[in-house]
């Protein structure tokens, strides 16, 4: 039995040494990998309901490889089946096209789901044949034969026996305790610092010293002000990356190679500018993603009762940007049997009969998050050479999230009402009940600046582009777009960090 690829963080690792008869002193990497070939072999399919934690890892045993990725796609796992059948594999796309077999062809139908979710969403990638083992996901392959099997899945039993103030109790309790393990007594950790709630309730139950934030000349779009107060209050240094336009768009093409797939979030660029200069002095950080979905963070979900049962037909998740029509204008091929509403199908299959809160939330769970967040956080850390620990994404969290009422989560006038009880209890006031700004970024003003965007321009109006779409309706959104509706920013980003992307893969290697 052989470990043939392995990224992650094993979290309860003590206990599962003294379960599995490990030696806790050895290093981190040779105690994780002990953890994975001892509980495979003790366990098999169900290891993973044993561990707390990011992984995504493969087991070869007897020529059967078997793999599986974390039930959150905190970590990614890639395939592809080669002509002659064989299966290449990794944590890193770049790692299967390197290997004799692989044939790097666009999956075009791709651009089509990215135009609407500005996110690689669900198991196909842009590469054809690339796909991605998804969260809670088991692979085997065995003599030539491929099997993929789901071994966990979001399910949601709503409590109606306690008090808010109860689950805040829980929630915080429960925090405490993972804190105890994200990290050895031997390691050191920054701490990621917006605006928000979530970073703020972590750094306060942490023992970082200093906490790391991004920001901006223009204040209005600069949260590192409202994080330095949390950072003073809580007695911790506080570091800010400024973002400046011009090295913004300086570092697209960067991100977008070593994202390895597009992504249309404007702050992923800013996020690794961030992972940057926080490794300059450090090589852990902790992260506060994951309960903007548990508990109804966003302020979409504010909408889920008027919305109701109509949620099937139109909600893809959090961002949605092109409808059908648009894109039928926009794109030179155009497939009518590609839509984005399809991906989400089965993800209301599953959760019939719950509440729309519970299930717009479950969408984003299930697609958003591993499509997006988890992609840049996982992909550009890597690349600054800084790891990032993620408390609140945690299945002993979601379970409590899980059982929670959709009233105790999100009400008219407040979102992750039992979460921020929770964390005022080590968080003032004004900072546990701060509303939800976001991971802001001036690119709405930056984009429309031509001291800055001649590469926007450049490609905007390329040969690439006339590849995948009609010009004069890239000219048409754009002049619209520099002529006062700042609000299209969004599908001029989107289009852009595609053909950079593009450019980066197809054409320059």
């Amino acid at each position: 039995m052989e470990l043939k690829t392995y990224r992650g963080h094993i979290r309860n690792f003590a206990a599962l040494c003294d379960e599995l008869g490990i030696d806790k002193t050895l290093s981190r990497e040779e105690r994780e990998k002990a953890i994975l070939l001892k509980g495979f072999e003790r366990w098999g399919a169900e290891l993973p309901d044993h561990i707390y934690g990011m992984f995504a890892f493969a087991i070869e045993q007897d020529g059967k490889i078997t793999a599986f990725r974390d039930q959150f796609g905190t970590k990614p796992f890639y395939y592809y089946i080669t002509a002659s059948g064989e299966l290449l594999y990794g944590t890193m796309i770049r790692d299967i096209m390197a290997k004799d077999g692989f044939v790097k062809e666009l999956d075009m139908t791709q651009l089509q789901i990215y135009l609407s979710l500005t996110y690689p969403a669900g198991e196909d990638t842009f590469f054809k044949g690339v796909k991605k083992l998804m969260p809670g996901h088991m692979l085997e392959f065995e003599n030539g034969e491929l099997k993929i099997t789901r071994y966990w899945h979001p399910t949601y039993a709503p409590d109606e026996s306690k008090a808010v103030w109860e689950w805040a109790d829980e929630i915080h309790s429960t925090l405490l305790e993972i804190m105890k393990e994200v990290k050895t007594d031997d390691e050191s950790a920054d701490c990621f610092l917006s605006g928000g709630v979530d970073s703020s309730y972590v750094l306060a139950v942490s023992d970082a010293k200093r906490a790391d934030s991004c920001g901006y000349d223009e204040e209005r779009f600069d949260e590192s002000r409202i994080a330095a107060k949390t950072a003073e209050i809580l007695g911790v240094e506080h570091c800010v990356a400024k973002m400046v336009p011009d090295v913004f768009f300086e570092g697209v093409p960067y991100v977008m190679y070593n994202m390895e797939l597009p992504l249309g979030d404007a702050s992923a660029i800013v996020f690794t500018m961030g992972c940057i200069e926080a490794a300059k002095h450090t090589k852990l950080c902790y992260s506060g993603e994951g309960s903007d979905e548990f508990f109804g963070g966003y302020n979409i979900y504010r909408n889920a009762e008027r919305y109701g049962d109509d949620l099937p037909n139109f909600y893809v998740g959090n961002t949605n940007i092109m409808k059908e029509e648009e894109k039928q204008r926009l794109l030179r091929h155009y497939d009518p049997s590609v839509r984005p509403i399809d991906l989400v199908k089965k993800i209301y299959e599953e959760n019939e009969g719950s509440d729309p809160l519970t299930r717009m939330a479950d969408v984003d769970i299930q697609l958003w998050l591993e499509g997006d967040i988890y992609l840049n956080v996982d992909k550009m850390s890597a690349v600054a050479g800084l790891e990032i620990r993620m408390p609140l994404t945690d299945r002993r969290i979601f379970d409590i999230a899980s059982r929670i009422p959709s009233r105790y989560k999100v009400t008219a006038d407040q979102n992750k009402v039992a979460f921020r009880m929770a964390a005022a209890k080590v968080l003032p006031e004004e900072i546990a009940y701060r509303k939800k700004l976001g991971f802001i970024v001036p690119i709405r003003i930056w984009l429309a600046d031509e001291r800055y965007n001649s590469d926007v321009r450049r490609l905007l109006t390329s040969p690439i582009a006339g590849q995948f779409f009609n010009m004069d309706e890239i000219a048409a959104i754009y002049k619209e777009y520099v002529g006062g509706n700042s609000d299209l920013w969004r599908k001029i980003w989107t289009i852009y960090t595609f053909l950079v992307w593009y450019e980066e893969y197809f054409v320059k290697r």
